[in-house]
């Protein structure tokens, strides 16, 4: 079996059991060896996204990625009418998880503001905490899926934020 996989979680006790070898494990994958550079994401969650996108050419866009994650909000549109609403949750639920968790971590532990942090506390206050980390989970997703498709790394300027 792929060590990807096996790294991968299968729910709340998988996450457990398998953080400690998700490092290991993290090495024997060609994507996942670079060195982990978007702030608040670890390795579970690094090796998640791979194991689940398996291949990045799957997607045109990158930004397809969100909707095959359930975290693009619904849209109601009809004559004059358009609003949107709340997030589908469709897809993986555990993936969801672990970016909403890699999303917190960025808002609330990360000391370094990046663009990527400036805009999500902006947001945040605007809005409310919990609204603003599902977005910025959406953002570290095709985040981490435009670095594995241009085979580059995250970088603290303003250029790195998609």
């Amino acid at each position: 079996m792929d060590p990807v996989w096996e790294a991968a979680p299968s729910g709340k006790h998988g996450l457990q059991q398998n953080y400690s070898d998700a490092a290991k494990k993290k090495k024997a994958h060609p994507v996942a060896r670079r060195p982990r550079t978007i702030p608040g994401v670890g390795p579970v969650t690094e090796l998640s996204v791979i194991a689940l996108v398996d291949d990045p050419g799957r997607f045109s866009r990158t930004t397809d990625l969100g909707a095959y994650l359930g975290q693009t909000p619904k849209r109601y549109q009809s004559g004059e009418v358009d609003w949107s609403g709340r997030v589908p949750k469709c897809g993986n639920g555990v993936m969801r998880s672990l970016l909403f968790e890699a999303a917190t971590t960025l808002l609330a532990r990360v000391q370094n503001f990046t663009p990527l942090k400036s805009w999500a506390v902006r947001l945040a206050g605007q809005r409310c905490f919990a609204k603003a980390a599902v977005t910025a989970a959406r953002k570290l997703a095709v985040l981490k899926l435009t670095m594995w498709k241009k085979e580059t790394e995250f970088t603290w300027k303003k250029e790195a934020v998609v």
